[in-house]
């Protein structure tokens, strides 16, 4: 059974920092591209960032650039997100994927999902 599981979201205030995890199992996802994506209330889930399969490449969403940074581990199945100098829009539950698609990069395409980890950014 494949499964993305999510963790280390919290509360954390604005200006603070959060790393997030996600471990692969049920199968080796080394040769997949992993996303981050986002969603807060009342709004639609929004791409965040994407890594390629090898770590060569990563691409994030203008309004995390410079602030999250994307990384993976391959040897133990697991991506990262390095999220600093959060702000109150970033508040959201954040969901990590996989997939193969070559349209990776632009958040589309990921066939394997977690359940979500809360992140909450206090003003």
């Amino acid at each position: 059974q494949v499964q993305l599981v999510e963790s280390g979201g919290g509360l954390v205030q604005a200006g603070g920092s959060l790393r997030l995890s996600c471990a692969a199992s049920g199968r080796t996802f080394r040769g997949d591209a992993m996303g981050w994506f986002r969603q807060a209330p009342g709004k639609e889930r929004e791409f965040v960032a994407a890594i390629s399969w090898g770590a060569g490449s990563t691409y994030y969403v203008d309004s995390v650039k410079g602030r999250f940074t994307m990384s993976r581990d391959n040897a133990k199945n697991t991506v990262y997100l390095q999220m600093n100098s959060l702000k109150s829009e970033d508040t959201a539950v954040y969901y990590c994927a996989a997939g193969t698609s070559s349209a990776y990069y632009r958040g589309t395409g990921y066939t394997y999902w977690g359940q979500g980890t809360q992140v909450t950014v206090s003003s």
